[in-house]
């Protein structure tokens, strides 16, 4: 294990997709001071497709995600402030207005097998003097060898992390093991892990990915996220104290954030049912949930029968509009 793990909280990101984009000015800040008096080294903040994600396509957001950024910016003094691009939904002049407002790191994401699309945004946030973070999504849809390979061109580039990212919450912890103990041995980077729940692995296989020596990992407070959602953070750290592995964050603190500011936001319990588990047993994006279960209410068809069709065809991130066209033929429409 890594003796200087550190966190990374993206309850206002990938939390921003089950609050379906409504997050307000008091809620992001109640969440950043929570997370900055517990000693969470990184926060995330945004879309939940990332910089320039409010959209028809992606869900338009209630609130200015700059007017946020910003005002989060004004209560962090230890923690981090990071930001998202993923290539061809944000832009660089995206970039550089939230590295105006205070962004100290960027995540450029892409799909795993094209790196090189984040190449530009890297260098952008390495001229900022920004930490790059490049996340490689929907890891489990290659092989170990893909990911090292594709791994070894972000830190071509420049990247300071490279991430693998179980986007459909799809991987079991050997599969964990299998793609971050090549990159621990091969790469001069930091190595992060995000999960997802939708297999209910996301603790399990956070622990995995720690115990390969990753040098950060991600969560969210109550678990709050895209599909069943994330590693629970708070969990999380109280499960590795259990370990006996110490920590510099405080559990109790991030007990009572989750508790008092993130469940009143909720609009709805995350749990796994039948449509989030089959986003992890097909393999899907854990985003396209909420576009599946609109989509299946607007067409009159069942929403396990579109994720399950949209997995089969390979869709990535980006690919949301393939959602829409599966609905219309599954309902004859077509």
């Amino acid at each position: 294990m890594n003796a200087e793990l550190k966190f990374l909280d993206t309850t206002l990101r990938d939390g921003d997709h089950a609050t379906r984009h409504a997050f307000t000015r008091e809620q992001v800040i109640g969440v950043a001071k929570g997370l900055e008096a517990a000693g969470v080294h990184y926060m995330e903040i945004g879309h939940g497709d990332g910089l320039g994600g409010s959209s028809i396509q992606y869900g338009r957001s209630v609130h200015d995600e700059f007017e946020l950024i910003g005002a989060v910016a004004e209560h962090l003094h230890n923690t981090r402030l990071t930001v998202v691009v993923i290539p061809g939904i944000g832009t660089k002049e995206e970039l550089k207005r939230a590295i105006d407002l205070g962004a100290g790191t960027a995540r450029i994401a892409t799909h795993c097998t094209e790196a090189d699309l984040g190449q530009q945004h890297i260098a952008l946030a390495k001229e900022a003097g920004l930490e790059a973070m490049a996340l490689l999504m929907m890891a489990h849809t290659q092989p170990p060898a893909v990911i090292l390979e594709q791994a070894k061109l972000c830190e071509s580039y420049g990247a300071d992390y490279v991430y693998i990212l179980d986007s459909a919450g799809a991987m079991l912890p050997e599969q964990v093991r299998e793609r971050i103990q090549p990159m621990r041995e091969q790469l001069g980077t930091k190595i992060g892990f995000h999960a997802h729940n939708n297999l209910s692995m996301a603790i399990a296989n956070t622990v995995e990915a720690i115990e390969c020596g990753v040098d950060i990992v991600d969560g969210t407070l109550r678990g709050l996220g895209a599909g069943a959602g994330n590693a629970q953070l708070e969990v999380l750290i109280s499960v590795l104290h259990k370990m006996n592995v110490e920590t510099d964050v405080n559990e109790y603190m991030l007990m009572d954030t989750a508790e008092d500011v993130v469940a009143p936001l909720m609009q709805h319990s995350l749990q796994i049912d039948k449509a989030a588990l089959l986003l992890g047993h097909a393999g899907v994006y854990s985003t396209f949930l909420v576009h599946a279960y609109r989509a299946a209410e607007k067409y009159d068809v069942p929403v396990g029968d579109i994720l399950v069709e949209v997995g089969r065809r390979g869709a990535v991130g980006g690919q949301e509009d393939m959602i829409i066209e599966v609905a219309l033929e599954l309902a004859g429409k077509e």
